[in-house]
């Protein structure tokens, strides 16, 4: 009988390797997988490459990743926020990599991914330093450029409800990136804030096949990033 059921948090993330491309969905702190995240830097991977739609805030989540050195590339929309610290100082450093996308394109690519297509065209970057070096073509008499589908090693991940076969349903905007997000990973690993029993969802409301979905672990009380940074947290 299938049951991806982790025991932890620890457990979940402990084989991601060095220089693993991992995905981490959230859209700033609404969705953002913090105990996955926090279990990724007690478990010390490093040169890793991140997607997501930012590069974190304050000091916990993903900007304590980076903040821990673990981080040597991030691909992502928004580089630099109101509460972003650590991002910008390691930039100026040259300790981190930038692969600025835009994110509609973002979002694309990573859906191409899930969906099997190498490549599609935008015109979201014509004419801008974006568009360097890469491949563009005129489609009724408008120039569009060429992207790559955008795929990771793993993908963290955070949802609302998730049964014992993976199947996930998000709040509200905690959804935004992460369902496209399940379908571009090779090992797909959620958080979930309560698992319920199989048949416990109803399947008109499943967001996420648990197909796309490897490994679910229950995490009850999820701290939230903005309660952290609010309370000055920094993680370690």
């Amino acid at each position: 009988m299938i049951n991806k059921v982790c025991p932890s948090v620890t457990q979940a993330v402990a084989d991601i390797p060095d220089g693993a491309t991992v995905m981490v969905g959230g859209f700033g702190a609404s969705g953002s997988p913090i105990e996955l995240i926090h279990a990724l830097i007690d478990q010390g991977a490093k040169n890793l490459t991140v997607i997501n739609n930012n590069t974190g805030n304050g000091e916990v989540g993903l900007a304590a990743l980076i903040g821990n050195a673990q981080v040597s590339k991030m691909i992502c929309s928004f580089p630099r926020s109101s509460q972003s610290r650590l991002f910008p100082e390691f930039y100026k450093q040259g300790k981190i990599e930038l692969d600025l996308v835009p994110q509609g394109t973002l979002a694309e690519r990573i859906r191409a991914a899930g969906a099997g297509i190498p490549a599609f065209y935008t015109p979201t970057t014509v004419g801008t330093v974006l568009a360097q070096g890469k491949e563009q073509r005129e489609f009724d008499g408008r120039t569009y450029v060429m992207e790559h589908w955008l795929k990771a090693d793993y993908a963290l991940i955070k949802c609302e409800a998730a049964d014992p076969l993976g199947n996930l349903i998000y709040n509200k905007t905690a959804r935004n990136f992460s369902p496209l997000m399940c379908m571009a990973a090779k090992t797909t690993i959620v958080q979930a804030g309560r698992l319920v029993e199989r048949g416990g969802i109803d399947p008109e409301h499943v967001v996420t096949p648990g197909i796309f979905v490897n490994r679910v672990v229950e995490v009850s009380e999820p701290v939230h990033e903005d309660t952290l940074i609010a309370e000055g947290r920094c993680y370690p």
